[in-house]
């Protein structure tokens, strides 16, 4: 029997995705079972190591059942996940403790200590990333200082999808986006002593594992593996690039024709393009963004990922639902969201500022900022609901815009992805504050899609990645949707407004932080 079938799977952070996918690219079923994670007000934030493996067993389990005779269909599993962390395991392969995540904040401490260094320049230079707490490196750093009993009981340092390749495969490694942006080069595509000197962690540089490239090496399903899936001994098996990679090739963000860029809008958002690794010349003064390789020879992924996403506007329904059940009145999710398209038609543009930064992290792009605060600017008595809701929309607009500012070029298409983007209204605001046009990616799946992808390239499916997109891309973009140039006019000025008064506001911010307030610190 053909070995027609490939699985991507997806190992977000709240959700654990396993997607079938025909040889070409077509979608044929899904399975997804949410990913509990733990968090603390002392800034833990934890998921178990096994949990997420029993999870990753469970969704393809599910996938069999839809799938008739899949273990002899299967031409192979690619697996990719939430990006940073730091997930530990010893000798024989346990865990070590619970997985540190992105989202956790331990070392926000280290991360000030690290970046006042004067070394600090030099590291950026090479990562072409910023520090931050949910990054690998400032874990470990933190560690190091603070619970070095943890990482003497350790031998690997994996990140989520490595977990589960090492699951599968027995195969202790990382792919090169990873292991570049955190402690490498990303010109030489390896590690960098002097990042991991930098960074003093030279005793620790043991715990790295080897790296590898997914979409031109695979290693065979295990025994044990096997067993426990319902597949087939050997089955190939792919360790793709981090999820925002996978997700930048699966909403088509990479068309080596043209200029094109991505944007995810979730509950945070992401931006980003892929340029020459010859041309990337990390910004030193900002400081903020990511610089990961692609499995492509000589391109990298430029990137800033932004808390400004629709955790705004979730902000704004929940507090509508409070109002309403202050009152014993039923509020309906399916209702506002409905709603949000008649508001952003009825209201004017530009008439509010508001300025996105509501999430208790602050800001990590273009600009990192942990204390950056939420405000809005120009209302007047006669400024009703609608205004409002516009105002957080082009909110979220001006801070992508500013993302890619700090990447340089501005794309001529960007392609875009996540919830935020089903509103036309939403698009419209979008594409004219940006000044592009935009197409809208069809696959509901687009991170399990690119890891699909990475590995179809490993088994020669295709023999360039011109050939992989045509199929696994160009059927699922939208139509292109141009931006309103009399639009575009209004919020270039607006956009003006709009970085002037935050930067003028930025100082407040700590300032106005009540547990300052509270300890009457100035």
């Amino acid at each position: 029997m053909a070995k027609d079938i490939i699985i991507g799977i997806d190992a977000g952070t709240s959700i654990i995705k396993a997607v079938a996918f025909t040889l070409n690219g077509k979608e044929i079923t899904t399975s997804s079972i949410a990913n509990i994670y733990k968090t603390s007000q002392n800034g833990h934030a934890t998921q178990p190591l096994d949990t997420t493996w029993e999870n990753c067993i469970n969704i393809i389990l599910h996938i069999s059942k839809k799938i008739q005779n899949l273990k002899n269909r299967l031409a192979l599993i690619s697996i990719t996940g939430q990006g940073d962390g730091t997930w530990l395991i010893d000798k024989e392969g346990n865990p070590v403790c619970d997985a540190w995540l992105w989202l956790d904040a331990r070392s926000s401490g280290v991360v000030k200590e690290l970046t006042n260094l004067e070394s600090e320049n030099s590291r950026f230079n090479a990562t072409g990333t910023a520090i931050f707490a949910g990054q690998q490196s400032a874990q470990i750093s933190y560690m190091e200082k603070n619970n070095p009993e943890i990482l003497n009981k350790s031998t690997t340092a994996f990140h989520c999808k490595d977990w589960l390749y090492y699951k599968l495969t027995n195969i202790r490694a990382t792919d090169p986006s990873e292991a570049c942006f955190t402690f490498g080069n990303f010109r030489t595509k390896n590690y960098d002593k002097s990042v991991i000197n930098n960074l003093g962690l030279s005793r620790r540089m043991g715990l790295l594992p080897d790296i590898i490239d997914g979409s031109k090496t695979t290693n065979p399903l295990i025994n044990e593996a096997a067993d426990l899936l319902g597949l087939i001994s050997g089955t190939p098996v792919s360790l793709a690039y981090i999820d925002a990679v996978c997700t930048f090739l699966g909403s088509g963000g990479l068309d080596l024709n043209q200029n094109v860029g991505t944007s995810i809008l979730g509950t945070t958002s992401a931006h980003m393009k892929a340029s020459k690794i010859n041309d990337i010349t990390p910004n030193i003064n900002l400081k903020s963004g990511y610089v990961m390789l692609l499995p492509i020879d000589k391109l990298a992924l430029q990137l800033q990922t932004s808390m400004s996403g629709t955790l705004n506007i979730d902000w704004l329904k929940l507090l509508l639902r409070d109002i309403f059940e202050e009152f014993n009145i039923n509020f309906n999710n399916k209702d506002f969201t409905k709603k949000i398209n008649e508001w952003l038609s009825r209201s004017k543009p530009g008439k509010i500022i508001y300025h996105p930064y509501i999430s208790e992290a602050g800001e990590r792009g273009p600009f990192v900022n942990n204390d950056a605060k939420a405000s809005i600017i120009g209302l007047r008595s006669n400024d009703k609901f609608p205004e409002i809701i516009r105002s957080f929309v082009e909110g979220l607009c001006f801070a992508a815009r500013e993302c890619y500012d700090a990447i340089g070029e501005m794309p001529n298409e960007i392609r875009i992805v996540g919830g935020g983007f089903q509103s036309e209204s939403i698009r419209k605001i979008f594409s004219s504050v940006l000044k592009v046009s935009v197409r809208k990616s069809n696959r509901l799946e687009a991170g399990a899609a690119g890891a699909a992808m990475i590995g179809a390239m490993s088994i020669g499916v295709y023999k360039d990645w011109h050939s992989c997109m045509d199929e696994w891309i160009k059927p699922y973009l939208g139509e292109v949707e141009k931006h309103n140039k009399e639009l575009s006019i209004i919020y270039d000025k607006v956009y003006k407004n709009f970085l002037d008064s935050r930067n003028k506001i930025m100082p407040l911010w700590k300032k106005i932080d009540a547990k300052v307030l509270n300890n009457n610190i100035d």
